[in-house]
């Protein structure tokens, strides 16, 4: 993979947390817009891009068993990281989420949980395909991941300093989760010279992960009709740049 999408991966983390800074989560309303609007642009890459491609870049026909793995593997981390992958925030704010988990006590097996989480992303994002305009499969997974790290970003950095973690400490913990993704990449590549698993079944995992992040997100909250219309404008914006990347 070149620099430039090494430095976007960790970018997109480190802009996204740090600008919590400045807007404290409670003040950010379109917050749920940017989740809807992530969502159905996972949901749609998904569906136009990655399965179709994993699908016909392999005659094995057990590789929807992966994007099995991939689905449940998902439903096992979100009993350790509460759905923090999709921006949960429990009943509307941080502070009930933080009164879940003890006030002022870091929960690590949430944090570890959305390390693991970044860190599976990055592994299909293949060197030899990143950024190449001439293989959108990589480019769709790539903006999949930087929109789906934004609202993600946001919600983790509000929830570190709401257990009234020094700042600096909070920035190294974002700082670990921006490493995940090229991280995960760097391992992903390591495994495909090495032969121990092949680039299919490392992008239909993610797919499986993908899907149920996406649906999640979409069927997640519900407000009243006035949001929803406008939610529904904001995913229709997501599948439309979706099928534009085509």
């Amino acid at each position: 993979m070149n620099y430039l999408g090494y430095v976007t991966l960790f970018s997109t983390v480190m802009l996204s947390g740090i600008s919590v800074f400045a807007m404290p989560i409670r003040k950010q309303n379109y917050l749920k817009l940017l989740l809807a609007f992530s969502g159905s642009f996972i949901l749609s890459i998904c569906f136009l891009h990655l399965i179709p491609e994993i699908y016909q870049s392999t005659e094995n026909s057990s590789i929807g068993i992966f994007v099995l793995i991939g689905f449940f593997m998902q439903v096992i981390l979100e009993f350790f990281s509460d759905g923090l992958e999709h921006g949960h925030i429990h009943k509307g704010n941080v502070s009930d989420h933080d009164h879940k988990h003890h006030t002022h006590a870091l929960p690590f097996a949430m944090i570890i949980a959305l390390y693991l989480h970044s860190f599976l992303e990055g592994m299909p994002l293949h060197e030899h395909l990143l950024l190449n305009t001439e293989n959108s499969i990589n480019n769709s997974l790539l903006l999949g991941i930087v929109f789906h790290n934004i609202p993600v970003s946001i919600v983790f950095m509000s929830m570190l300093l709401n257990t009234h973690m020094a700042k600096n400490k909070a920035l190294l913990f974002l700082l670990a989760l921006a490493l995940m993704a090229p991280l995960g990449t760097l391992v992903g590549n390591n495994s495909f010279i090495l032969g121990l698993i092949s680039y299919e079944k490392l992008m239909a995992i993610v797919v499986g992960i993908f899907l149920h992040i996406s649906t999640t997100i979409l069927f997640e909250f519900a407000e009243n009709h006035l949001f929803n219309f406008i939610k529904l404008i904001t995913m229709l914006l997501g599948v439309m740049l979706a099928l534009f990347i085509a």
